[in-house]
């Protein structure tokens, strides 16, 4: 159970979104929300404040009757839901509704307590709007993907439930759920804010954070397939630079290997003194940067990423609408808490450095392939023969391919502004463009390393180092030998790679 009080951490989204932990809103939260709505209620009677008794955008010199001001709620919700393209993912969708509860529990958006208590059902009843992933610019908040689950909360709409799209208020009647009550500002607060981008951002970091750690897991195994020195994984190397994210690499590295008989200690070889070469050693004295500069590479990785995390759970637990509701000091605040350039600007930098780590990953996938680089493997590690058969040359096209989209999608978001709303948004974030980007390269990205597995698990067969190998690798190749046949005979690989793509994605490496 996650109790709605404190501010959220990382570790509550992951139980919420991945093992469907329930939630329940503390009582000091409700209390917050009701003395806010309270509050609002009583100072907006003789005050003009925005969205409660005006129009909304660059009609807000428009004033509200007050017979009127709940049907102008009901209008906003319903005019916005106007979102395109793909349906969201429901897993995204419950990410989004989390984030959105927990900045309407801060009590500083006046809104009726129903609105939380209706999405707190939702959320436990995995029961998730029908959201497109196409509509928001992430500066008046996320607001046509907002409007969605407004649009929900009124009763309207569809839902996702049981896997099935339906009409909200079957489900509703089904499940014993009541719509939320409109008074003063519920479809204003509802959908002024930047939980979309937070939400699809925070499941991002999620992905991210698993792919990271798969990337390192196969960047351990090519250094025993190749038979690497290991020096240039050694904590004295590596923290004679300050970089955190270096040095964490490379320590998960040594942990990963430290029990592996194939890596080298350079002592041992290139530093004892009996080499016998007068003029050309026939080994590598360093590997390639695809190996031997995994720590420096995928260590701003780790860095972005962590800091992603932190800036998305700042703005998770923040007040991220507009006008803020103050009942400490009395006072009602207008300004733009609901503008993403936080978010966006962190879904351009994850999605950057996520493109750099799918690169590595080609090149990797490359070196394997191209006997003339490893001089250990046969061509494309082809188990069959030469000629006849083909290996794993058909499926380094579609990594390769995979790559350059990730290349391509890696263009900035953050930087297109494009003014709208009557030029009332006259600069805007494009933060949940930015996140849905980003979702799209982290799951690119596992496309790519899908690819690399399959020939790390065919070279692995082929050199057949058996108890040499570190006991991290012995213990997930037994996994994967039972996913990936052994590719002699050719056949498509298409299934086998989503297979292990899925696996990938939804289990640890570490």
């Amino acid at each position: 159970m996650v109790h709605i009080k404190d501010p959220l951490n990382f570790e509550h989204f992951f139980q919420v979104l991945f093992f469907e932990s329930k939630i329940k809103l503390d009582e000091s939260s409700m209390l917050r929300i009701s003395e806010s709505f309270d509050f609002l209620q009583k100072f907006s009677e003789n005050k003009i404040i925005y969205g409660v008794n005006t129009g909304l955008g660059p009609m807000a010199q428009y004033k509200i009757k007050e017979k009127d001001r709940k049907q102008l709620q009901y209008n906003l919700i319903r005019s916005h839901a106007s979102g395109m393209g793909k349906p969201m993912e429901p897993l995204y969708v419950k990410a989004l509704m989390l984030a959105r509860l927990n900045t309407l529990a801060l009590g500083k958006s006046g809104i009726h307590p129903s609105a939380v208590i209706t999405m707190q059902e939702l959320i436990n009843k995995n029961i998730t709007p029908l959201i497109y992933e196409h509509g928001g610019v992430g500066a008046s908040g996320d607001l046509v993907q907002l409007a969605h689950l407004a649009l929900v909360l009124i009763g309207e709409g569809e839902v996702f439930h049981r896997g099935i799209r339906r009409k909200t208020a079957e489900v509703f009647s089904e499940e014993n759920i009541k719509p939320i009550q409109i008074e003063l500002r519920e479809g204003l607060a509802l959908m002024n804010g930047t939980s979309a981008m937070t939400g699809i951002g925070i499941v991002n970091v999620i992905y991210a954070k698993r792919l990271l750690n798969w990337s390192i897991f196969c960047s351990s195994v090519i250094n025993e397939i190749v038979q690497a020195y290991d020096d240039h994984l050694s904590s004295e190397l590596n923290s004679s630079k300050l970089h955190i994210g270096q040095q964490k690499v490379a320590a998960k590295m040594r942990e990963h290997l430290k029990d592996s008989s194939l890596t080298r200690d350079r002592n041992e070889h290139l530093y004892s003194g009996n080499n016998s070469e007068k003029e050309y050693f026939k080994e590598k004295v360093q590997e390639y940067y695809s190996l031997r500069c995994v720590p420096q590479i995928l260590g701003p990785v780790y860095d972005t990423i962590e800091n992603t995390q932190h800036i998305l759970l700042e703005e998770v637990n923040s007040a991220n609408d507009n006008p803020i509701i103050d009942v400490k000091r009395k006072q009602v605040y207008h300004g733009g808490n609901f503008h993403g350039d936080y978010v966006a600007l962190e879904m351009d930098k994850l999605k950057l450095v996520i493109t750099k780590l799918s690169m590595l990953a080609e090149r990797q996938l490359n070196y394997l392939l191209n006997n003339r680089l490893n001089n250990i493997l046969p061509p494309f590690v082809n188990l069959g023969k030469l000629g006849l058969n083909f290996g794993i040359q058909g499926a380094q096209f579609s990594a390769v391919s995979t790559t350059a989209e990730n290349q391509m999608l890696s263009t900035s978001m953050y930087i297109h502004s494009i003014p709208n709303n009557n030029d009332n948004q006259d600069i805007v974030s494009m933060g949940t463009n930015a996140a849905n980007t980003t979702k799209t390269v982290i799951n690119n990205a596992y496309e790519v390393l899908s690819v690399e597995v399959v020939t790390i698990v065919q070279a692995l067969r082929y050199l057949n180092f058996n108890g040499r190998l570190s006991g991290k690798t012995r213990e997930k190749l037994a996994v994967f030998k039972e996913i990936i046949p052994e590719i002699k005979e050719d056949f498509p690989l298409s299934n086998t790679l989503e297979a292990v793509k899925n696996f990938i994605k939804e289990h640890e490496a570490y």
